[in-house]
């Protein structure tokens, strides 16, 4: 499966940065491909490629604060789910997502 995210959170430090850690390593687990942009203090990292948008199964929004530029994603079913869950636990919430995405 092929999953694109977006990570941030309200201080735009630590729960965006291990949220993204922890999608990855779940994600490689799982067999599947991601692609995280993240959304911190340091402005935009990663910025995901439309075309990697629009290849994406799975739209991720691991999120407590808005999005910046979210219509990159207007013809996405998006996935919004706290950063705080893949933080706890990455596996358990990756599932969650794709069981919300409809996978």
């Amino acid at each position: 499966m092929k999953i694109v995210a977006i990570s941030a959170c309200a201080a735009g430090i630590a729960h965006t940065y291990m949220a993204a850690e922890s999608l990855k390593k779940s994600a490689k687990k799982a067999g599947d491909e991601v692609k995280i942009e993240i959304q911190g203090s340091m402005g935009l990292e990663h910025r995901l490629k439309q075309k990697d948008i629009d290849d994406a199964d799975l739209v991720l929004f691991m999120v407590n604060i808005s999005v910046r530029e979210p219509e990159r994603f207007k013809s996405k079913k998006v996935v919004e789910m706290d950063p705080g869950k893949f933080v706890a636990d990455g596996d358990k919430a990756l599932l969650l997502a794709k069981q919300k995405g409809g996978f």
